[in-house]
């Protein structure tokens, strides 16, 4: 609803022609929805990792981006890809918030800022022109 009623008409004052539905809206729109998901795993992968691995490089002289980076990451990291996983998983659902802000259109977008349409809209609007039992509604289905 934010991203209709703000975003949308902040990214139409920028642009040319039209209204601000691209897909510019939807990457933004998406990204903030899936920002809790991942950074809520994320800081618990890292804040479960003993305090060993931290003091330990400390001890060996490491600065702390340097520990961050060659001790902390590198332990995390299969925690971390989970995180990025379940927030992939969690974007593939969110295919109405998209569909309202990215334009609802069957056109291929050839630049951020054009209208698109995702392929759960594009399935369900081509459904009703479809005859119940034809190969192109079994597709459609399918």
């Amino acid at each position: 609803f934010i991203g209709l009623t703000v975003l949308v008409p902040f990214i139409g004052h920028f642009k040319s022609s039209g209204s601000g539905h691209s897909v510019l809206a939807g990457t933004i729109v998406l990204s903030i929805m899936i920002l809790p998901t991942v950074t809520s795993i994320a800081t618990d992968a890292m804040a479960s990792l003993p305090k060993s691995l931290r003091e330990g490089s400390y001890a060996l002289g490491a600065t702390r981006w340097q520990t961050i980076r060659r001790v902390l990451v590198p332990a995390a990291l299969p925690t971390l890809m989970t995180a990025v996983v379940l927030g992939m998983a969690r974007a593939f659902g969110e295919a109405l918030a998209v569909q309202m802000v990215i334009g609802n259109t069957r056109n291929l977008p050839e630049s951020i800022m054009d209208t698109a349409g995702t392929l759960t809209t594009i399935i369900t609007l081509n459904m009703g022109h479809t005859t119940y039992g034809s190969v192109e509604n079994n597709t459609l289905w399918s």
